[in-house]
């Protein structure tokens, strides 16, 4: 696929966006505060979910039928180590050189005797593992609170991840590929298996009586649970119970 059909592709899909904010119709609140878009968001989330039901999860589905277990676990280990270039500039720009340090052996020690990350050695040595992205960047700069926002085929972001995200495919290879060679393969792959990694939880969100909104939650939920180093704030009970 060249560039000036993913040009074309990004047309269309904003046009779908606009069209979907225009027509958007009034919905009842569940999170004013955070989701405050959340008629549009609705909507995109179901395009997304029909998308994911006709097309990504058969093919992921088919994958982890026909792909043993310890293989997929190494291809989720490959793409995880892959990560390191964002990983170590954002921890370099949230001032945690000492990480960047860490996170720089664990990955010299995965892609040499983990076989190019295949196998999650420096997890078997207790090595720490790090997540950081310029979103949670961002955030730990000061945007700690950001509107929910639904994209099409990419599914939850907020509007601080979503910019963030832009800064993304300068440093990961995987974009890289995209970006220099027009190799989509990688990409491919690691959507596939990270799909297949999430088909255990299908069942919690089918049985859902607002899957839009635990979807929205857990991921909050996850992305506050990253940028706070898995120790967020607690909430002001006292506060709370000053409002009653």
């Amino acid at each position: 696929m060249n560039r000036k059909a993913l040009v074309y592709i990004g047309v269309i899909l904003m046009q779908l966006i606009i069209l979907a904010g225009c027509s958007s119709q009034q919905v009842t609140m569940t999170d004013p505060e955070r989701d405050p878009w959340e008629a549009y968001n609705r909507k995109i989330h179901s395009f997304n979910m029909g998308f994911d039901n006709a097309i990504f999860r058969p093919v992921a589905k088919g994958y982890d039928y026909i792909m043993p277990d310890a293989p997929q676990r190494g291809v989720r280990n490959f793409f995880r180590n892959l990560s390191y270039p964002v990983t170590f500039i954002n921890l370099i720009l949230q001032g945690k050189f000492e990480d960047s340090m860490t996170a720089t052996g664990r990955f010299l020690m995965n892609s040499t005797v983990g076989l190019l990350g295949f196998v999650d050695v420096a997890t078997k040595l207790d090595m720490p593992k790090y997540d950081e992205d310029f979103g949670q960047t961002l955030a730990v700069w000061g945007w700690k609170d950001s509107r929910y926002l639904v994209m099409p085929l990419f599914g939850p972001y907020t509007a601080r991840d979503f910019i963030g995200r832009g800064f993304y495919g300068y440093f990961h290879p995987v974009s890289f590929a995209i970006r220099e060679y027009n190799n989509y393969i990688p990409l491919v792959v690691d959507l596939i298996s990270l799909r297949a990694e999430l088909l255990p939880f299908q069942a919690e969100l089918d049985a859902a009586n607002d899957p839009y909104v635990l979807v929205r939650d857990v991921w909050l939920q996850n992305r506050e649970y990253k940028i706070y180093d898995g120790e967020p704030p607690q909430p002001d009970y006292d506060a709370l119970l000053e409002e009653y």
